[in-house]
């Protein structure tokens, strides 16, 4: 099992030393170990902080929001929000880029966009709809406060209900679903140092997150996924930090079969959800219904998911140059996403 280190859980917010980078967030969150995975690849100099109940307003004042993780940069910046962090640090370490250019960059922000915004919610269910889960995750969270404890356990069976992983039919498929990329995942390590090649991306860094995090970290899913995939997991724990800067990526279109089969996946579940969720915001409303495995699954509508995505039109707006966005536009039909990243 992947173990974090333990790190400072400081109760007062410093300034950090000139050349380091301060992550403030929850060890077994899934958006935090994203954004530690990719400080470790950038071999920026980094430490973990807790957030707590002596900093949270703090780190909420000076970021803008509530959520995890807050990076405090070496210039004594508070920013949050993990993708367009990772695009801010590109520029700072440019030989350990994890976008790259041109339309090899809109494909690893593609698969990105799926790991970030649709497999949350496995993240999600196989962590609170399992009661053994709970005791360890829950009063962790809450530093020991038992009724804490209580509540946080409660907010997570509910936002398994506002993710659409309720029913017994969305579990299961869910939990199949992820297991498919693990085994993608598990051929694919096989052939290749990562998931695109032979040097990290941002898609390493979010799939090593929810292992990390979540997947061999919670007793429910690590019982199952643990012995099952064993080269995945020696990836998770050992050999993703190892990296010494080399390396090329599989190119574009083509990229690995491990992206392939990710981009499969998307055209089936995440291209209606994105698509769904970017209708009901344009008529304002709260939820919408969309056919998920066979089962029709009500989603509440949330602005991050629009933004996100256009995130992604934005970069095949202005990103690309020459021929460019016309082999972009025909891949993306090719996959069955080129509804998703419409204009």
């Amino acid at each position: 099992m992947f173990i974090p280190k333990k790190d400072d859980e400081r109760n007062q917010i410093e300034q950090p030393e000139s050349d380091t980078y301060v992550v403030y967030g929850w060890q077994q969150s899934y958006f935090t170990q994203k954004l530690l995975a990719a400080l470790t690849f950038y071999g920026a100099r980094h430490t973990f902080a807790r957030k707590s109940k002596s900093n949270e307003r703090e780190l909420r004042l000076r970021s803008g929001t509530h959520q995890i993780p807050v990076l405090h940069t070496p210039e004594n910046w508070m920013v949050a929000d993990t993708t367009p962090i990772l695009m801010m640090l590109d520029h700072r370490f440019p030989g350990r880029f994890l976008f790259p250019t041109g339309p090899l960059g809109v494909l690893v922000h593609v698969l990105e966009e799926y790991f970030d915004e649709w497999i949350a919610r496995t993240t999600v269910h196989w962590r609170w709809s399992y009661p053994e889960n709970h005791a360890l995750l829950s009063t962790d969270a809450a530093d020991g406060d038992v009724e804490e404890a209580a509540r946080i356990a409660a907010w997570g069976v509910r936002v398994c209900r506002a993710t659409g992983v309720s029913s017994e039919l969305q579990k299961r498929e869910a939990e199949a679903e992820y297991h498919r990329i693990l085994a993608s995942a598990e051929r694919q390590l096989g052939e290749t140092r990562y998931l695109l090649g032979d040097r990290p991306t941002a898609v390493d860094c979010i799939v090593l997150a929810g292992l990390r995090a979540h997947f061999n970290y919670d007793p429910a899913p690590r019982r199952v996924i643990h012995e099952a995939y064993p080269r995945t997991i020696a990836w998770c724990e050992r050999q993703a930090d190892a990296w010494d800067g080399r390396g090329d990526l599989a190119p574009f279109p083509a990229s690995t079969p491990f992206a392939q089969s990710i981009l499969a996946e998307m055209a089936g579940t995440y291209r209606l959800f994105a698509l769904g969720n970017r209708s009901a915001l344009a008529d304002r409303q709260k939820a919408f219904v969309i056919p998920i495995y066979g089962e029709d699954v009500s989603y509440l509508a949330r602005p991050y998911i629009e933004r996100s995505r256009r995130m992604i039109v934005s970069r095949i707006q202005t990103h690309l140059s020459g021929d460019e966005p016309v082999a972009v536009r025909a891949w993306l039909t090719g996959v069955g996403l080129d509804a998703v990243f419409a204009e």
